[in-house]
């Protein structure tokens, strides 16, 4: 779970940093754990295709290039925070990015999608009671890690 993965690798890496430079680096370890959860969920688009399709409507054509696409895009975008060259457009990306999956989230909620077993068996609707504010957590990490300096 995505959720998972970015608290932990904060921790540590926040941990490593400390060790490495005798300062905290927030922002950086920030942007270092959405990099492992951005490869983590980019990773899954190639692992769950069955489910991620499920999570587009039908009359969107192309729909497996848009899942093997968004995947690399994960990738890309979370490397892309950790050069500081391209940093500040990363994270204004993904801010974006964030906000224009929530309606391919919504919808898969709505028809009750299991992303992992590629079937419509998934939570449902209570489960964007979870959902929506992992989705302003995610936004509100890049946006913090955006606003710090390190």
């Amino acid at each position: 779970m995505p959720e998972a993965i970015l608290p932990i690798v904060f921790l540590i890496s926040l941990i490593i940093l400390k060790m490495m430079t005798k300062e905290y680096r927030f922002a950086l370890a920030a942007r270092f754990a959405m990099t492992i959860m951005l490869l983590a969920t980019g990773i899954a688009h190639f692992v769950y295709v069955k489910g991620m399709l499920l999570m587009i409507p039908e009359y969107i054509p192309f729909r497996p290039t848009i899942v093997y696409v968004t995947g690399i895009v994960e990738i890309i975008a979370g490397m892309l925070l950790l050069i500081p060259r391209y940093q500040k457009k990363a994270e204004v990306f993904l801010i974006l990015f964030f906000v224009l999956l929530l309606p391919f989230n919504i919808y898969a909620c709505m028809l009750h999608v299991d992303m992992e077993k590629g079937n419509y068996e998934g939570d449902g609707l209570l489960y964007l009671w979870y959902r929506i504010p992992l989705q302003v957590f995610f936004i509100a990490w890049v946006y913090f890690s955006a606003c710090r300096s390190s």
